[in-house]
């Protein structure tokens, strides 16, 4: 495919993946929350942020910063509207989506630099947002899991400090062993993402001049000092192994981790609770982590 013909394609799913025709497939958003659009002005460009919040808040709330999948060349944020609108109303948080840049006219480490650059305007301004800067988590799936992932990465140094990170079945190996693992291998035609659709994201997303190891957290050398980590796997998915192997090496370098696996899942299966069983009881284990490490007094 051209360049143009993948923005065609991709702009045609986002229209379709965001029709109310499709939240039969996508789930329904919670009544109890608010879906509303804003925008955050960064050096040289423009995001849109897709909030959820809770209809009656009355105080500051956790800020949960959430990243959509779609391989770095697909993908919006209102896919995620079923899981990020239930978080919201329920745990309860403030949780933004971030419509990062995609690949082809902008690869990486642009979509990550877009994720962190955001996260760090909403914590400055946490007043204006209604937010809490002290209880702050990142969360995403597949490729939105690797830029939360690498979010928090960054953050450990002198960025604003974590909480938490979700990683739904996120992609941690975006070098050139990124399908040297036997997950892949076992899944390579599951329809949910194909190896070649996996290739061509890395292909259209990776330029040349940058090493992708720099944006592939399993091939940092040093995961030490993360926040809590909470990694939900489906067995059925290509990318399975990318989370199971990032967990061991989280626990390897001290990092609370957690890893949760369903065994009947697919690929992006939080993304269509409509067809996948599993992503009520997934989104009640991300829920009561998030609740658990964002409201520590509720915990007690």
């Amino acid at each position: 495919m051209t360049q143009d013909e993948v923005i065609a394609a991709r702009d045609a799913a986002n229209r379709n993946g965001s029709s109310r025709a499709a939240r039969i497939i996508t789930g329904l958003p919670a009544r109890r929350a608010r879906i509303g659009e804003s925008t955050v002005d960064l050096p040289g460009r423009r995001l849109v942020l897709r909030v959820h919040r809770p209809k009656n808040a009355d105080r500051a709330l956790p800020l949960i910063v959430s990243f959509h999948g779609g391989g770095f060349i697909a993908g919006t944020a209102a896919q995620n509207d079923w899981l990020n609108s239930h978080l919201a109303a329920r745990c309860p948080a403030v949780v933004v989506s971030v419509e990062y840049r995609l690949a082809p006219q902008h690869p990486l480490p642009q979509p990550v630099e877009d994720g962190y650059d955001t996260l760090v305007r909403l914590v400055d301004d946490a007043v204006d947002w209604g937010v809490d800067p002290a209880a702050v988590a990142v969360m995403g799936e597949s490729v939105g899991g690797m830029i939360a992932a690498l979010i928090a990465l960054r953050a450990r140094k002198d960025g604003p400090p974590l909480g938490a990170q979700v990683l739904n079945y996120p992609s941690t190996d975006w070098t050139g062993t990124m399908a040297d693992y036997p997950s892949i291998s076992e899944n390579a035609d599951n329809p949910t993402l194909p190896l070649s659709r996996l290739r061509a994201g890395r292909k259209l997303s990776v330029p040349p001049t940058l090493d992708p190891r720099s944006v592939s957290p399993l091939m940092y050398e040093n995961l030490a000092d993360l926040p809590p980590t909470l990694v939900v796997t489906a067995a059925l998915d290509p990318l399975a192994d990318h989370g199971h192997r990032y967990v061991e090496r989280l626990r390897e370098d001290g990092v609370d981790a957690r890893l949760v696996r369903y065994p009947k899942a697919t690929h992006s299966f939080l993304s269509t609770p409509g067809l996948v069983p599993a992503a009520r009881p997934a989104r009640q284990e991300i829920l009561a982590f998030l609740r658990s490490h964002l409201h520590p007094a509720r915990r007690r």
